[in-house]
């Protein structure tokens, strides 16, 4: 065995092979939602990556990067056009390359400090793995809050591999699959035929144990829950009338006046303008909370104290806005404009569009809704680890997911966070309503399951008994600690092995004499 693997590939057919890894990945992703392809893409990233150095590693990796992210995030140039998808591709793209220099270097350090088949099969991949998931972590929380968009276990909800949410989280899914990716690469580049064979079955058989068992997900009793979605025009730059959106929603929820529920979830954004300001949109909420005798959770844009929130309200008629939650992270560039003096002047025309600064907030994210704890997660909230371990804290027994579309159309942006929040569910053993403007509207129990749907771009309710969960799964309760812990392994791994390959070898008389 070579003290360290030389390139497989040269690098002009390298980058060719990081390139069409972009497009191979994201048709892992929905709307195809051809799960095992994200194996495929992770395989080519990893194959193009090997054996090389830091300069055309990161150059490698850079080109997968900004391959992946040109297609996985092309809904964000449909109303703003190709500079804010460009740059944003291009700025997750730099930190894979980063990313892809640290495993390049974990390709040729871990072997000369390993030398053996347990360093290559045992070692390097977790390392590598690892450092993946670090790279996610990064990408995840930095700058100004990060994007943790297109993480390659947000792939698999409808894999047989969704179940492991409930059990490593999603990081922890993420690395598990970098890890089967890299055993199977290095086992194939064994030397001994049967040794492959025997590696591959045996970790045929790993995968399919990892993919069979399911955290239990008792449940204990229900609430029955009208969420409605009435498919107005409600982007923020269609330039529709205020109160376009709350009409459609009221029609909609008009149908189902009769219906006897516990609470009747809006989406995000829906109850405008705001109620907590305007007489006429408090009168509607009371009025439609009486009929139906149940609290309303509606979202709107609520001003206090000179700032703008994106806030979700627990309204009851007769009482108003009982509770509220404000949405904790806006999007930067779309909800927000962080440090607007300094970019204004590199796309002035597109940084004006957002003509309003939305403030993070800081309450908590769980209402009581007469005795049932709700976990309030508004739009791309669903994407951020940290407020789902907030709501399981608080005691969350189903979570409502508030969210806006309209202004990605019918792009498979939708389609990417209703899987999100699939695997949200699964990870926290909770019945889950993702209520949408337009879509993708559903309601999906603690295993994953569908429990109700509404198509998209048409208006539609849903009312359904909803399964209250009691369960507490290992990923909330490690939360964010499996993360931490094999990112951790990888960058720890990573310098271990740099400090071990500089150690002197002995002479090659002296090995003999222990053989």
């Amino acid at each position: 065995m070579t003290a360290f693997p030389r390139a497989p590939l040269p690098l002009w057919f390298a980058l060719l092979v990081a390139a069409g890894s972009g497009p191979v990945l994201d048709a892992a992703f929905p709307d195809r939602d051809w799960w095992p392809l994200a194996f495929v893409g992770i395989a080519m990233v990893l194959l193009a990556l090997r054996g090389r150095r830091a300069g055309s590693a990161f150059l490698v990796a850079f080109v997968a990067g900004e391959s992946f992210y040109l297609f996985h995030i092309a809904w964000t140039s449909l109303y703003l056009g190709p500079v804010p998808w460009v740059a944003l591709s291009t700025l997750e793209a730099l930190f894979v390359g980063l990313g892809g220099l640290l495993i390049a270097l974990a390709y040729r350090w871990v072997p000369r400090a390993w030398p053996t088949t347990t360093g290559r099969v045992g070692l390097l991949p977790v390392i590598v793995a690892g450092l993946w998931v670090l790279r996610e972590y990064v990408t995840g929380n930095w700058p100004y809050g990060g994007f943790s968009w297109g993480r390659v276990a947000e792939s698999q909800s409808e894999s047989p591999l969704a179940p492991l949410a409930a059990w490593l989280g999603i990081s922890g899914l993420s690395f598990v699959m970098v890890w089967l990716v890299v055993v199977l690469l290095e086992l194939c580049f064994a030397v001994d035929l049967e040794r492959v064979w025997r590696g591959a079955l045996a970790i045929g058989a790993v995968a399919l144990v990892l993919a069979v068992p399911a955290w239990p997900t008792p449940t204990h009793g229900t609430t029955r829950i009208a969420a409605v979605q009435g498919n107005g025009p409600a982007g923020y730059f269609d330039n529709a009338p205020p109160n376009a959106v709350l009409n459609t929603q009221i029609a909609e929820t008009q149908t189902i006046e009769d219906q006897k529920v516990d609470m009747v979830v809006w989406p995000e954004g829906a109850a405008q303008p705001d109620p907590t300001r305007d007489p006429d949109t408090a009168a509607i909420l009371n009025a439609l909370s009486r009929r139906m005798d149940a609290p309303f959770i509606v979202g709107t844009i609520t001003y206090r104290d000179g700032k703008y929130y994106n806030t979700s309200l627990l309204w009851k008629q007769g009482e108003g806005a009982v509770d509220y939650y404000d949405k904790r992270h806006p999007v930067p560039f779309g909800e927000y404009v962080p440090d607007r003096a300094f970019w204004r002047p590199f796309a002035p025309s597109l940084i004006d569009l957002i003509g309003r600064d939305y403030t993070p907030g800081t309450r908590d994210n769980v209402f009581d809704v007469n005795g049932v704890r709700a976990g309030i997660s508004i739009c791309f909230d669903i994407v951020d680890d940290q407020l789902l371990t907030d709501m399981m804290q608080g005691g969350a027994q189903v979570i409502l997911a508030q969210t806006n579309n309209a202004d990605f159309g019918e792009t498979d942006e939708n389609q990417q966070q209703l899987a999100i929040a699939r695997l949200r569910a699964i990870e926290s053993g909770r019945s889950l309503v993702n209520i949408s403007t337009v879509g993708s509207s559903q309601i999906i129990g603690p295993s994953g399951e569908t429990i109700d749907s509404i198509p998209p771009f048409r208006p539609g309710a849903m009312v359904a008994d909803v399964p209250l969960g009691t369960t507490t799964t290992p990923a909330t309760l490690l939360s964010r600690g499996i993360e931490y812990l094999v990112a951790g392994l990888g960058l720890f791994g990573l310098l271990v092995a740099f400090s071990a390959r500089r150690r002197p070898r002995a002479p090659v008389s002296a090995l003999r004499r222990f053989r």
